[in-house]
């Protein structure tokens, strides 16, 4: 059984699928590597659902890997660089 919902926030389409335990546990790098490509799974022992599995997500809810990281202003100070500071330096770069 499989669903598809639209995501409003990235207008991506996530997908939901239902698995039984006993196939999970003989095919588990096959659900990882679906589940890394964006689809959960509701996992069923004796048809009633035990647990799901997604993707696992970072501090702000976005899946991890969603983003690169370009630079990383905590190199230059541990609290962070004020945004008005960042937005000087990129004008001086026009």
């Amino acid at each position: 059984m499989s669903t598809t919902t639209k995501t409003s926030k990235k207008n991506t389409v996530k997908r939901h699928r239902i698995v039984g335990l006993k196939e999970l546990r003989a095919n588990v790098d096959k659900y990882i590597e679906a589940v890394n490509q964006g689809v959960s799974f509701t996992v069923l022992r004796r048809s009633k659902p035990v647990f799901r599995i997604e993707a696992a997500s970072d501090e702000w809810g976005d899946p991890v890997g969603a983003y690169e990281t370009l630079v990383d202003f905590r190199e230059l100070d541990l609290q962070g660089v004020p945004a008005k500071d960042v937005l000087k330096a990129l004008k001086r770069l026009k």
